[in-house]
């Protein structure tokens, strides 16, 4: 090689894009090697790590991380090359305004971008004929993206299965109805067994989804969002979605529609208020419910040291002087001592709260449940006779279904279409089950949580007289 070609000698990079839309994209490797070619007749060198290739829409920069990737390196100090090569204009950008600006960006750095197959002449005119490419580029995708969704509008009204298949279910193609996958299904199963029949909430199902191992479709650990699509589905009972069509599907299913309809019913009517902490996320059950006598805020749960207790938060950032700090075993025995003081006859006041958005027939979603706990009932009776259970766990199991029926049965006899007042009576029957649930040992931090919110709307402790005030709210 002369020393006039060496001189000629540049340093280039390749973009390589391939879209799963376009019917006439050439593959990778045929890009690869009609851009090698073009850089060796054009005297341009191509090092290895400056060929970035990825497979994905071009109508968004956001989503094309290799091609930032290239763009970064181009505008460092360094400026480690001078060309980009490109199959074809559309490969660098569907978007004109995009291609626009970074090809700006581009040429301030003295970067030039080539498409080897559509050559352009230099000057104002090439400039022109250059901005033409792009507009039909552009309007191509337009264009080619309202016929793939009319496309798979038609498919779903001729009843076509298209959509990525949900957990559980596998694709078999050609639009034919989605097929059960038996190992993913399992989880499908652990999760609609745990909302319908243990009461667990999303959070703390996707926490004992990811302890058991289990990943979602995509291989990613659950999250509640993730559960609550999955128990909101309803796919899972026949109906299949996409984009505002729906129909009647063919593939199997293993729930039925009434069992969907039960649980969105429930699923409403659990929901809480946007400030109302959920216990399974609460490092203990009294977690956002005990109030600083100060400053009003919430006393944060503190197990660092050797005795776990409860302290203002503000107090602990340097907000106010006084500290509200209780331990946690004080906290619980105070709460104990006044709930049996009311017990034992001490006059209490409370407030019944009124919810007017809450449209779903309170009755029926009760009946429910007590049908729910009938099942449970059975369920570790035959535990036992199997002896898959000891006659220690069948106790400690039946005493939180009695709690749990009482507490219902309780809530049940207070619904009076006549009078929706709650007496004081129906408040301390309430009032002793939250009692009997919290006192137990063996009664986990999600379902103490859950009763005691029942009852308790907050706690105010007032470290000087060492007294706790309860707000009770009953719903």
């Amino acid at each position: 090689m002369s020393e006039k070609e060496i001189q000629r000698i540049k340093t280039g990079a390749l973009y390589i894009r391939v879209s799963t839309h376009d019917q006439d994209d050439l593959s990778p490797d045929a890009q690869k090697r009609l851009l090698q070619e073009y850089a060796e007749k054009n005297y341009i060198h191509i090092p290895k790590e400056f060929i970035f290739v990825e497979s994905v829409s071009g109508r968004n920069v956001k989503k094309r991380l290799e091609f930032q990737r290239m763009i970064s390196m181009a505008k460092t100090p360094e400026h480690p090359f001078d060309i980009i090569l490109v199959w074809k204009y559309s490969r660098f950008a569907r978007n004109q305004e995009e291609s626009i600006v970074y090809k700006s960006m581009l040429k301030k750095d003295n970067v030039d971008v080539i498409s080897i197959s559509e050559p352009v002449i230099d000057g104002p005119f090439g400039s022109l004929i250059e901005r033409i490419i792009e507009w039909m580029d552009e309007y191509y995708s337009i264009r080619l993206s309202g016929e793939v969704i009319r496309g798979m509008k038609e498919k779903a009204l001729k009843h076509g299965y298209q959509t990525t298949p949900p957990l559980g279910y596998k694709a078999v193609g050609n639009g034919k109805p989605f097929i059960i996958d038996e190992e993913e299904f399992k989880i499908v199963s652990f999760i609609f067994s745990q909302y319908d029949d243990y009461a667990q909430d999303c959070t703390a199902i996707a926490r004992k989804c990811n302890d058991l191992g289990y990943r979602t479709k995509r291989g990613n650990l659950f999250e509640k969002r993730t559960i609550d699509y999955i128990l909101h589905n309803p796919f899972y009972t026949g109906t299949v979605t996409w984009n505002g069509q729906s129909f009647e599907g063919s593939h199997e299913v293993r729930y039925t529609k009434e069992q969907f309809a039960g649980r969105i019913k429930l699923m409403d009517a659990r929901k809480r208020p946007s400030n109302h902490r959920n216990p399974s996320v609460c490092r203990h059950w009294l977690s956002g419910l005990i109030k600083c006598s100060v400053c009003g805020a919430t006393l944060a749960y503190s197990g660092s040291s050797g005795t776990p207790n409860f302290q203002c938060w503000k107090y602990a950032k340097g907000i106010h002087k006084t500290s509200s700090s209780i331990t946690v075993k004080k906290m619980e025995r105070l709460i104990l001592e006044y709930f049996e003081e009311i017990l034992n006859g001490k006059d209490f006041h409370y407030v019944q709260k009124k919810n007017p958005e809450k449209n779903i027939n309170r009755s029926e979603i009760l009946q429910s449940e007590l049908s729910r706990l009938s099942a449970k009932e059975q369920r570790i009776k035959l535990a036992y006779e199997n002896e898959v259970d000891t006659l220690e766990e069948y106790c400690v199991n039946k005493q939180r279904l009695q709690n749990q029926r009482t507490a219902i049965m309780q809530e049940l006899s207070s619904l009076d279409c006549g009078s929706p007042v709650i007496s004081k009576e129906d408040v301390l029957a309430r009032i002793q089950s939250v009692y009997d649930v919290i006192r137990n040992p063996d009664v986990s931090y999600d379902i103490k949580g859950n009763f005691i919110r029942t009852v308790i709307n907050e706690i105010v402790y007032d470290k000087n007289t060492g007294k706790a005030y309860f707000d009770v709210i009953i719903s």
